[in-house]
């Protein structure tokens, strides 16, 4: 096993906060394999590579020797995870959460090492706590520490519901941890208190605290808001290889390098070692490839990422793609706006009708593909790599308004 300090500088990499960290120094000090939690709640989300930090940070811990478990809230999914919400969220009933437990089952080999992986249910110690246990439970927790929560305390002051079983999710979830003797448990920063609840519960029933470790909330394709479905700024993971493909190739140059902190699984000094080459002349866009060519293998398998890359560069005027590309929000008031307009809000084209002529010369490209059709209109929200001639491009974020 490396030592503590090499894996310091790898766990690091892209995390948000580390609480404590000397007590992960610590921990790592002893040479055996820690054991690292995340819980999952099964609520079947359309994945997309935002949702995948998480789960990449739980490889570098396997890379480095520890034991990973991948915990599935079947359990807190039935009480509905309150965190960020102005109000109650429903809960899942037991048939919705055993359909979409599979599907994270069916996910998360992407990523994880199925042999260094355990999978478990907070159910199993849950159904076995029992309503006396809960009770316990509860009586280790005060109603004022939980309304220190910044949800809560909103919904508390502002007069709106908070159901008492809320009270519960942070409080299961942070047994969790005792039921597990876990030595890390990592989540987003979203997730905090509840993971800090853990520490305090694992205390109380006499174990050493865990080390919370969150990670940020990954920027879309537009470099400002998180990935999300509804801004249309997203990477699903099950999109074909092509289009994951020339989704990477359209993020800046300066949001590249936070995807190669939070998605790539090189080592931080190889990183790095590519950061310096650019800065010493390399192209940027050659080592954008490098990033699109590893995730597509990722989700797609091996060699699928040079395919994607190969065909991307015949799209593309036989790679004659541009490291600088400008970037350029328009807005689209109907939820779609033709192209020709489009052309015109980002000084692609002088006019529409000459943004038209373009498109009726096979002048025009969207996301590689040359448009033949001067009343095709783009949706909103969405991101668009534009190409017009062979010098004319644009990054295009469509906004709905």
């Amino acid at each position: 096993m490396e030592s503590a300090a090499s894996q310091l500088i790898e766990l690091k990499r892209g995390a948000q906060e580390i609480l404590l960290e000397a007590d992960l120094v610590r921990k790592l000090n002893r040479g055996v394999p820690l054991r690292v939690k995340a819980g999952f709640d099964p609520t079947a989300p359309d994945l997309h590579l935002g949702h995948t930090v998480l789960i990449n940070k739980m490889r570098q811990f396997q890379d480095l020797g520890h034991e990973v478990i991948f915990l599935i809230g079947d359990f807190t999914g039935m009480i509905g995870d309150p965190t960020g919400k102005s109000a109650t969220r429903p809960r899942l009933t037991p048939d919705e959460i055993a359909a979409n437990a599979r599907t994270y089952e069916q996910q998360i080999y992407k990523i994880l090492d199925p042999k260094r992986t355990r999978i478990d249910f907070n159910s199993r110690w849950m159904t076995a706590l029992g309503a006396a246990g809960l009770i316990e439970l509860a009586a280790r927790y005060t109603v004022a520490r939980m309304l220190e929560r910044d949800d809560f305390e909103k919904r508390y002051k502002g007069g709106q519901p908070i159901a008492v079983h809320e009270f519960l999710y942070p409080l299961v979830q942070g047994y969790d941890s005792v039921a597990l003797k876990a030595d890390v448990e990592l989540g987003g920063t979203d997730q905090k208190f509840n993971l800090l609840v853990g520490r305090t519960l694992q205390e109380s029933y006499g174990q050493e605290p865990q080390v919370v470790l969150t990670m940020p909330l990954l920027e879309g394709l537009d470099g400002v808001q998180k990935m999300s479905k509804s801004l249309g700024n997203y990477i699903g993971i099950h999109e074909p290889a092509g289009d994951m493909f020339g989704k990477l190739m359209s993020i800046s140059d300066q949001l590249m390098w936070r995807y190669f902190e939070l998605l790539s699984f090189r080592r931080a000094a190889d990183i790095e070692a590519l950061r310096q080459a650019v800065a010493g002349g390399r192209n940027p866009r050659d080592v954008k490839f490098e990033l699109g060519v590893e995730i597509v293998d990722r989700f797609h398998g091996p060699g699928s990422g040079e395919a994607a890359r190969d065909e991307f560069i015949r799209r593309f005027s036989d790679g004659n793609l541009p490291s600088e590309i400008p970037e350029v929000a328009v807005a689209a008031p109907g939820g779609s706006l033709k192209l020709v307009a489009v052309l015109k809000e980002a000084q692609l084209a002088a006019s529409g009708s000459a943004a038209a002529r373009l498109i009726d010369q096979g002048g025009v490209r969207v996301d590689g593909d040359k448009v033949s059709d001067r009343e095709l209109k783009l949706a909103a929200p969405g991101n668009y790599l534009i190409q017009v001639g062979k010098r004319g491009f644009a990054r295009v974020t469509l906004t709905a308004s």
